[in-house]
């Protein structure tokens, strides 16, 4: 073992070894044995108190070793000087201590008196070397304190202390056994973290801390991190902070295995950076990385780390250190020093600043020119970032000698590996990053050689090193962006490329800028050179670093593919095809700015430089059923796919105007494409895989909600919630495996069977509930194909139960295949027979096609629930589709006019404003029809709804239509009237929600009274029909007034409102002045079916009875005026005289009779009799 000597030149000290101190550390025996004498004697003080002092370990092993002990001590002739010391009374020391210091604190700190030393008749030397065991355990202990007490009262300012007793060579052994005894004996008055300090302050102060330490061993880390606690920020710009800095030095080559702990505290505490450097330079590991060395690990870690405060404390380090002038002894130059040789020793041995000529270099390029050894790419690609960070970060100038090596290393050429790659990655970056250590022209001659290489080597290097980001596509993206003077992304990339924020005034550039657009890189020569480079395989998030991908998008926005007419479409389509997951995060820019360079010319001058979109053929590849072409492609290829016809449709439109200015229409993509691709399918699948694919299935929701508002319906999305949920996914595991027993031919034998053989059915329907929406796809047609023969009669209701659900789970994944499929299989038997088939165009142009189908659906609630879901989808869809189709051409047709009008004024305008007026328009007549067929299929009796037969139930023999419509107009729970009217009520509530214009537009129109009670029960958003009433009753029609008191009565009573009293005052005002006005013939018709009206404005508002009763009599009285104007034999006031008492029973029964024969201002009068009749009756009842 080792057992080298520490020696202090300036006072040939003899220090601590590390195998002595390890010895104590471990109370090795054996070791300690093995000591020299100057070994020995300097753990005196700690072996003799352990051979005096009673042990705590009694056990025999220690006995045995203390006699070892004793046996070493007994040739040593210092150890009776020590025994004498031990042999002091310490409590009464101490306490004269204490004594003291409350003396020296009450004097403000004079040495006017002490306690522990009389006046002293020689010097402190002299005296000490003169004294008793106790009078130097005095001396020490009062010069001591009053160095503790010193350097308490100093406020950080460092001082040295002059003492003799520290300072005489011929005492310092006797001196340090006094300390070290003293610090053992009386720890509560010297604490040993203070002594180190004061310690600090007197020469040969780090010999003494060292050997209290080493008579103290566990107290190594507690001396320490007190120090350094205690220490200055920047240890090299003071006296005091460079002798703490070795005092740890030292304690450190005592004990070199807590050498990294301590250089830990230091960045802890951000103190002594200094040190932390020295302890770095001074490690030496056991098993030495051959890659990096622990310096560049070191000061690597400190300034590229994510400590900020770490790292504005080193690089404060680095700049105050530079500002002073070049010593040896500095820290921060003998680490530069380091740094350097570590440099040039893995430098290629043929490296010089020598610049070989072209003829030269393709010689010497074979033979391996400048090559560096593989064993060293990593390391000098770290010393590179280092370099990096310490003169960007840090504010390191290099020295000529350091720059010209630096630019040695940078331009030298590393074997075809990932990590070479890397290295040249980096050098690059550097050179960009700090220009400057290119000064003379032979070193840019080097540099330029070097870039060409670059160029040369990149594809090789690329399959070579088997990666896909290369530094080729990062030379062609600084390329691009000196072409486009866009310094700011230059500076962003080296940045992001050498992993640290360095500030890079874009001014520095220039020359690099000259030498690449110039001399290298030509734009004609990046445009064409980018569309040679290979697409990225299996591109995804995975797969860092430059990408042919980002230069590609970079030319694209500067239009450089257009400017030079090179086709880029292929390239593109390629690389989307190439795609996998998760998605990275350049594909959405890339596709969204090349659809703007499709759409958008490079320049106004040329509006065809622009370039040409995805052909439909290569989409429908993508999407295509079966075979090879369904497993080349992958979800996110297919997604993308999608996202780009969506946005360039959208972009299409959004730049019609633009368009049409420049007399330049592009092709949109065909419907007929758009039918080919399953849509609702691929955003299912995208919403399972959303952490994946970034924002596209986000962004893809977005264009469908705009584009495709039909497949973003509320109710889809919560039926999809029940498609998915748990319930379901236990049901399907019941499944024993994912593919089902049940042929498509079977299914469909069944369907013509499903009279006779409707248990069969049912069994191969409710085991296709089990199958996921994909695997039911290839049942659909077959499904759809046959719902028509379930209008039948007899025919099952849980069977169309069945097959309502398992459309409404492929409606989750193909709702506009499926939609057509249904609405041609639910035709009449007559368009059947024409074999008349309808088109995804056809039912947007026209969605009321959905409502002419068999009129039994009209009856068959499951069926009818079909019907309205895609009735409703398909008005959606036929409004996006009208605004498309207005966007699409008002602009190109706005042009043209504008053309041929030149000479008018105020023309070009008009044809935009009437089309919006006739779209909306169309889409108010569009809705309108379909409430109100909608509310004729609500009808209750065949007679009021021609057309509409009645479905028998299960279990219905032979009961007419008749009777089926009498049961139907007794209003039963439980019919099939009652269900369709409910689910066209959910609808129509849907409706006049979404639009509350369409509700105002129905209302206007009219429908029968007898829908009124279902539609204001049954329809929770009718409430909105109180804001247009007033309105509808000022309208001059008799028969709109007349709908509009009716609709008021129900609404009264159905929401007896403030706002409702107001609107039903304001009727009875209107009822009032109308009758002054009307005619007798209007008048009789405007009353008659009005006045019944005025008992629920009574029942919901009991205080409009005056204003009601008045009305009455007022009616009354101008009917019996004109009652007596006839001549005839008639009294006219028969309703006066007819007795309170007679039954109400009987006076509508007589009226009944005599209503049809009487003349019609006696009927009014019998209908004001009634209606008094009633208001009382229901005044009464209330009571």
């Amino acid at each position: 073992v080792p057992r080298s000597l520490v020696m202090v030149d300036s006072a040939s000290l003899q220090f601590v070894s590390p195998y002595a101190f390890e010895a104590m550390q471990k109370v090795d025996v054996a070791r300690l044995a093995a000591l020299s004498d100057p070994e020995l004697r300097l753990l005196l003080p700690c072996l003799v108190r352990m051979a005096l002092c009673a042990p705590a370990d009694q056990s025999n092993a220690w006995a045995q070793d203390k006699k070892l002990i004793l046996r070493l001590l007994s040739g040593v002739e210092a150890v009776n000087s020590i025994v004498a010391l031990l042999s002091v009374d310490f409590h009464a020391l101490e306490q004269d201590a204490r004594k003291e210091q409350q003396l020296r604190h009450k004097a403000g700190g004079s040495n006017s008196e002490s306690i522990l030393v009389s006046q002293l008749q020689h010097g402190l030397t002299l005296e000490f070397e003169h004294s008793d065991p106790l009078r130097r355990l005095r001396l020490a202990l009062s010069e001591l304190l009053a160095i503790m007490n010193k350097v308490a009262d100093s406020n950080g300012e460092f001082f040295l202390k002059s003492s003799e007793l520290f300072e005489s060579p011929v005492y310092l052994e006797e001196v340090a056994d006094v300390l070290c005894i003293l610090q053992a004996e009386l720890p509560s008055l010297l604490p040993i973290i203070e002594v180190a300090e004061a310690l600090l302050h007197v020469r040969n102060g780090e010999w003494f801390m060292c050997l209290l330490v080493a008579n103290v061993p566990d107290s190594f880390s507690e001396v320490c991190r007190g120090l350094i606690k205690n220490g200055e920020r920047q240890d090299e710009e003071s006296v005091g902070g460079r002798r703490r800095t070795e005092a740890l030095r030292q304690l450190c080559q005592m004990n070199p295995s807590q050498a990294l702990n301590i250089r830990a505290m230091v960045v802890e505490e951000c103190h002594l950076p200094g040190l932390g450097v020295a302890l770095t330079l001074d490690y030496k590991p056991d098993m030495a990385d051959e890659a990096v060395s622990p310096l560049v690990s070191y000061v690597s870690g400190l300034l590229l780390g994510t400590n900020g405060k770490v790292r504005t404390w080193f690089s404060m380090f680095i700049r105050n250190g530079q500002q002073r002038k070049r010593e040896s002894s500095s820290v921060l130059w003998q680490m530069r020093r380091q740094l350097l040789l570590e440099l040039v020793a893995i430098l290629p041995r043929s490296r010089s600043t020598h610049v070989p000529n072209d003829t030269d270099m393709d010689s010497e390029s074979s033979s391996g020119y400048s090559g560096l050894r593989e064993e060293h790419v990593v390391k000098a690609s770290a010393l590179l970032r280092l370099y990096c960070a310490l003169m960007g970060i840090a504010g390191l100038r290099p020295t000529d000698e350091e720059a010209e090596q630096l630019l040695q290393l940078m331009t030298s050429r590393p074997p075809a590996t990932p990590a070479g790659v890397r290295f040249v990655s980096l050098s690059f970056c550097k050179l960009l990053a700090f220009p400057t250590l290119v000064s003379t022209p032979e070193q840019e001659q080097l540099m330029v050689m070097w870039l060409s290489w670059m160029i040369k080597e990149e594809e090789y290097f690329e399959s070579a090193a088997g990666v896909s980001a290369s530094f080729g596509e990062m030379l062609l993206l600084v390329a691009m962006y000196f072409h486009s003077n866009q310094l700011s992304a230059i500076i962003e990339l080296v940045c992001s490329t050498l992993g640290m924020k360095i500030a890079i005034k874009p001014s520095s550039l220039s020359k690099m800028k000259t030498i690449f657009t110039q001399e290298i890189f030509t734009e004609q020569v990046v445009t064409a050179h980018a569309v040679r480079v290979a697409v990225t395989n299996n591109l995804s998030a995975n797969i860092t670093g430059f990408l042919p991908i980002h230069c590609i998008y970079q030319l694209l926005r500067s239009r450089a593919f257009t400017k030079h007419k090179v086709s880029i479409k292929d390239w593109i389509f390629r690389q989307l095809c190439e795609t996998t997951t998760p998605l990275h995060t350049q594909l959405l820019p890339l596709i969204d700015v090349y659809i703007n360079s499709i759409l958008t010319p490079a320049s106004k001058t040329n509006p065809e430089a622009t370039n040409q979109p995805i052909t439909e053929q290569e989409i429908l590849n993508v999407f295509q059923d079966g075979g090879k072409a369904r497993s080349q492609y992958t979800i996110t290829t297919q997604l993308l796919i999608l996202y780009y016809i969506l946005s360039y449709e959208e972009a299409l439109l959004a730049n019609t105007k633009t368009l049409a200015l420049m007399q330049k229409k592009p092709k949109s993509y065909s419907p007929a494409l758009m039918d080919q691709i399953p849509i609702k399918h691929l955003i299912r699948q995208a919403q399972g895989l959303q952490q994946e694919l970034g924002g596209l299935h986000s962004a893809l929701l977005r264009l469908l909600a705009t584009n495709y508002p039909h497949l973003c319906m509320v109710e889809d999305w919560i039926s999809e919630e029940e498609v998915t949920g748990t319930l379901p996914l236990l049901r399907k595991m019941l499944l024993t495996s994912s593919s089902c027993k049940y042929s498509q031919t079977q299914l469909r034998e069944a369907f013509q069977n499903v009279l006779s053989g409707g248990p069969g059915l049912l069994r191969i329907l409710e085991h296709l509930t089990l199958l996921s929406a994909g695997d039911l796809i290839p049942y659909a047609e077959a499904l759809t194909s046959s719902m028509g023969l379930l209008l039948e009669d007899g025919v099952s209701r849980r069977i169309i139960q069945t097959v309502n659900k398992l459309w409404m789970v492929l409606n989750t994944v193909m709702p506009r295949k499926l939609w057509v499929m249904t609405v041609n299989a639910l035709q009449p038997l007559v368009k059947l027979l024409r074999q008349q088939r309808y088109t995804q165009n056809d039912l947007m142009v026209d969605p009321l096609i959905v409502l002419r189908c068999d009129s039994r659906v009209f009856r068959c609630p499951p069926l009818m629930d079909i019907t309205l879901h895609m009735l409703n989808g398909y008005l959606l869809a036929s409004k996006a589709y009208l605004n498309a189709h207005l966007k699409e051409t008002a602009e190109f047709e706005r042009q043209a006019q504008t053309v041929s009008n030149l000479g008018l004024s105020g023309q070009p305008d008009t044809p935009e404003v009437t089309r919006e007026e006739l779209k909306n328009a169309l889409l108010a007549a569009q809705d309108s029809a379909a409430v109100q067929i909608l509310l004729e299929v609500c009808l209750p009796s065949v007679q009021s709804a021609p057309g509409i037969p009645m479905r028998k139930q299960v279990g219905d023999t032979g009961a007419g239509k008749g009777a089926q419509g009498e049961r139907e107009a007794e209003g039963g729970l439980l019919s099939d009237l009652r269900e369709v009217q409910c689910l066209i009520c959910c609808l129509l509530h849907q409706m006049f929600i979404a639009d509350p214009n369409i509700a105002k537009l129905v209302h206007f129109q009219g429908y029968p009274q007898a829908l009124l009670p279902l539609t204001v029960a049954g329809i929770p958003s009718m409430h909105i029909c109180l804001d247009f009433i007033p309105e509808l009753l000022a309208q001059p029609q008799l028969e709109k007034q007349i709908f509009a008191i009716q609709l008021l009565s129900h609404l009264c009573t159905q929401y007896a409102l403030p706002k409702s009293l107001s609107v039903a005052r304001l009727a009875i005002s209107v009822m009032g002045t109308l009758l002054t006005v009307l005619t007798r013939a209007k008048r009789f018709a405007f009353f008659m079916p009005t006045l019944p009206c005025l008992v629920s404005f009574c029942k919901a508002f009991p205080p409009l009875f005056d204003d009601v009763m008045s009305l009455l009599i007022q009616v009354g009285q101008v009917s019996a005026a004109d009652v007596t104007t006839k001549a005839r034999d008639i009294d006219p006031l028969i309703p006066q005289k007819i007795r309170l008492s007679e039954s109400k029973y009987s006076l509508r029964k007589r009226s009944a009779e005599e209503l049809g024969r009487a003349d019609p201002d006696v009927q009014l009068c019998y209908q004001i009799e009634a209606t008094f009749m009633d208001i009382i009756s229901s005044s009464t009842q209330a009571l």
